[in-house]
């Protein structure tokens, strides 16, 4: 079988390592792919946006499963078009990825089905926003309603904090069109948990629990970025919280969303907040997230092109899914200045020394002929070991941090080690 994975990550370099790891695929693609992901599959030439070049390719390899991992094309109905040309292709349709290119979509969904989330008000008008800032004070949550590369939230511990985002998100256009709406949310507290699922919108597979650290700097200080580190499972989520979840959630969603009629086939992503009063929805994603896949993929033992045919055959039930008993820590390293502005073209050094029981992902990289790979991004590795504990994946993961070098590389030391004292 010739498969086609599209994106050019962290989490396509994981899901195409996990691919790889199949026995049915003949020839791995992946569009555009980077540096590392050049290693184990074909990389071609094509934005993650362009339908119409990735529908051409499919059609002309011709490819036989196609996996759409990122969010834009989902968004842009990038599975609706291939669908449409006769190739099968695992993610949600454009009506059903809505859960996360627009997060009003999503709180109405929420409001609606009576599924606990936090009290919010959306705004079109910058005015506006900003006189209910002043009368109801912060601590506040401010959204751009659209897509902003995990980077449209901000968490405003004050007045003046949440109006510069809203004046950021709607009058300076930060997001471009995302900003067109935003969300005024109250300010959750507790401690954050990832959630994903399988599902083919009747049957629901969960994932081993995940927590992601957002912000740049060790010990949770600096500005939001696309995920610095993870680490699966997380020790806060027990069976008790997750059968709730199961009951006042994810099943809630996934019925909701046939409802509407746009059933959910694919990864949803549910990221919750175990708050005093219970768990609550922080957000949905409608594909793996990043750099959670690392880890999570990283403890799958059930064959990935199983389960996503499954999904896409609306089989999901007659799989049964397993996963390891231990534990996995991604260690994001990034360009010096991410999440702003940052350095390409650097070498990376040290790969050759990092063991066989540990993964690299490869996130920002390009290969020169000359150097070998160099930095091509923001978050550049993604380096991922597991363990018998949190601790011990943890450890493994930092000694082989240890042994990468490249200009500027900036990296968080509390990965993991946050699940004692955060």
């Amino acid at each position: 079988m010739d498969v086609l994975v599209i994106g050019g990550g962290g989490r396509e370099h994981a899901i195409c390592w996990k691919l790889r790891q199949s026995g049915r695929i003949k020839k791995l693609y992946c569009a555009p792919g980077n540096g590392g992901i050049s290693e184990i599959a074909e990389c071609v030439d094509i934005a993650t946006t362009d339908i119409e070049k990735v529908v051409a390719f499919a059609r002309e390899i011709p490819i036989d499963f196609v996996v759409v991992a990122p969010d834009d094309p989902l968004a842009l109905g990038m599975v609706d078009a291939l669908d449409a040309a006769g190739v099968r292709t695992f993610g949600p349709r454009k009506n059903a990825a809505k859960l996360e290119s627009s997060k009003v979509f999503a709180k109405e969904i929420m409001k609606k089905y009576g599924i606990p989330t936090a009290d919010y008000k959306v705004f079109t008008e910058a005015d506006e926003a900003r006189a209910y800032i002043r009368k109801y004070g912060a601590p506040l949550v401010v959204k751009a309603d659209g897509l902003a590369l995990g980077k449209g939230v901000v968490v405003a511990l004050d007045i003046e904090t949440a109006i510069e985002a809203v004046d950021m998100m709607m009058l300076d256009r930060k997001f471009g069109d995302s900003g067109n709406r935003v969300i005024i949310e109250e300010c959750m507290t507790g401690r954050e948990v990832t959630v994903l699922v399988f599902t083919d919108g009747k049957t629901v597979y969960p994932m081993p629990s995940a927590q992601d650290h957002k912000r740049v700097f060790t010990g949770n200080l600096g500005p939001n970025t696309g995920g610095m580190g993870a680490f699966a499972p997380s020790p806060y989520y027990t069976d008790e919280i997750a059968e709730l979840c199961m009951k006042t959630i994810i099943l809630p969603t996934i019925e909701a969303m046939n409802s509407e009629g746009c059933p959910f086939k694919g990864v949803l992503y549910f990221g919750l907040m175990l708050t005093p009063r219970g768990p609550r929805v922080i957000e949905y994603n409608a594909r793996f997230g990043d750099p959670e896949a690392q880890p999570i993929l990283s403890l799958l033992e059930t064959d990935l092109l199983d389960i996503f045919e499954a999904v896409v055959d609306e089989r999901l039930q007659e799989l049964d899914i397993k996963w390891g008993d231990g534990h996995a820590c991604c260690v994001v390293m990034a360009s010096g200045g991410y999440p702003g502005d940052y350095e390409k073209g650097h070498n990376i050094t040290g790969l050759d020394k990092i063991p066989k029981d540990v993964t690299v992902f490869h996130a920002g990289t390009a290969r020169d002929k000359n150097s070998g790979f160099i930095t091509n991004g923001g978050r550049v590795l993604g380096v991922t070991a597991t363990g018998g504990s949190l601790e011990s994946a943890s450890a493994r993961a930092y000694e082989c941090v240890a042994s990468i070098r490249f200009i500027k590389a900036n990296y968080r030391t509390d990965i993991g080690v946050l699940a004692k004292n955060s």
